[in-house]
């Protein structure tokens, strides 16, 4: 996320596709920024446009209101983190990027906003928590051996664990592609879970055959 820094000039013209969903990307970085920086509610639809200098219609047509454009920013991590299930998808891979992506900074960041402003937009943590930790315990189950949810939602839990609550607390920085690996696989040995999945295995050995 970028913090500080100027936006490159519009240029004119109608922009092309990868333009228009890279200026959604810039809105989003700009707004997140904002709401860490004010408080949600301290940050007006007026200040987002401002500063991510694009016309209040461009965020009403695209998000709606503020609470809108913070799941947004939920909801942008999570798809870039979970992807339909397929035969060949490893449950440690799965692991290790949910590991990467929840302990980032701009993931750091949506969880201290959201536990700041639960009291004062409830509805919105209910939101907050469907379409994140739910969405990534649903994606964990069902790569599971055998579909368990408690299990699903135990494995979660140690794949934020000690290490994101410092994160939380400004005690730690975002772990590297290493020390993610080692986090999660060491989570999996934790539950005594297969890095890949029995349905994988099945799926790879009926591709080859």
């Amino acid at each position: 996320m970028s913090v500080g820094t100027d936006p490159a000039p519009r240029k004119k013209g109608r922009p092309t596709a990868a333009e228009r969903a890279q200026r959604l990307d810039d809105l989003l970085d700009t707004a997140t920024r904002l709401f860490a920086e004010r408080g949600l509610a301290q940050v007006s639809i007026d200040d987002i446009a401002t500063e991510a200098r694009v016309t209040k219609r461009t965020i009403y047509t695209h998000f709606g209101d503020r609470t809108d454009i913070f799941l947004a920013s939920v909801e942008r991590l999570r798809d870039r983190t979970v992807q339909p299930p397929t035969a060949d998808e490893s449950l440690e891979e799965l692991a290790i990027s949910i590991v990467k992506t929840l302990h980032s900074d701009e993931a750091i960041g949506l969880h201290r906003i959201m536990i700041i402003e639960a009291a004062t937009f409830p509805e919105l943590a209910e939101r907050f928590y469907v379409e994140g930790p739910r969405s990534y315990i649903s994606a964990l189950n069902d790569l599971l051996p055998e579909p368990d949810l408690a299990q699903a939602t135990a494995l979660f839990a140690l794949l934020l664990g000690e290490p994101h609550r410092q994160r939380l607390l400004r005690l730690a920085q975002a772990p590297g592609e290493r020390a993610a690996t080692e986090h999660a696989r060491a989570a999996l040995r934790q539950l005594q879970l297969p890095a890949v999945s029995d349905r994988s295995r099945e799926g790879a050995g009926s591709a080859v055959s």
